[in-house]
C-alpha cells in the first residue's frame, strides 16, 4: 500500500476497509469528495426571521409542534411537523439553482405537492398563512 488515500476514501465502507488495510473502492465518477470546504445552502436570518414567524403564530395556536433545518450542498429545507413522529406537513425549500427559472422558494405540502414557488419568500409563504386562516373560521 503506498499510503496514499483516493477521494472516495471519505466513504464509510471505505474507512473500514482502510483501517483494515483492505483496497479502497474507487469513487464514483463525477462524484465531488466531501471536504469541509463543500458549500452548503442555508437560510440567512432574515429569510429565518420570515418562516419563524408564521411558525411561531402557528405554535401559539396550537397547530405545529416541531421543525428541522437541513443545510443539503444543492438546497436548504425548513420542515414543518405537527408530531415529531409524522412526516412534515409543509417543507419550506430554497434551491438557488432555479432562482432564474421558477424562483428559489418554494413551499411543499406533505403529499409532495408544490403548493407555491416564486423569488420573494414572504409572497411564497402566504399560500401557509391562507390554508390556516380558513381551517381557524
Amino acid at each position: 500500500m503506498s499510503g496514499e488515500i483516493n477521494e472516495g476514501a471519505t466513504e464509510p465502507a471505505n474507512l473500514i476497509a482502510l483501517a483494515r488495510g483492505a483496497p479502497q473502492t474507487p469513487a464514483p465518477a463525477g462524484a465531488r469528495p466531501v471536504t469541509r470546504e463543500t458549500p452548503y445552502v442555508a437560510f440567512d436570518r432574515h429569510e429565518l426571521s420570515e418562516i419563524l414567524k408564521i411558525y411561531g403564530r402557528m405554535v401559539a395556536a396550537g397547530e405545529w409542534r416541531d421543525y428541522a433545518i437541513d443545510h443539503l450542498p444543492d438546497r436548504a429545507v425548513f420542515s414543518i411537523f405537527r408530531r415529531t413522529s409524522e412526516v412534515p406537513l409543509y417543507r419550506v425549500e430554497k434551491n438557488p439553482k432555479l432562482a432564474r427559472r421558477q424562483g428559489a422558494y418554494s413551499v411543499i405540502a406533505q403529499t409532495g405537492m408544490i403548493l407555491k414557488r416564486g423569488g420573494e419568500l414572504a409572497r411564497v409563504l402566504r399560500v401557509i398563512d391562507k390554508s390556516w386562516l380558513s381551517v381557524a373560521e
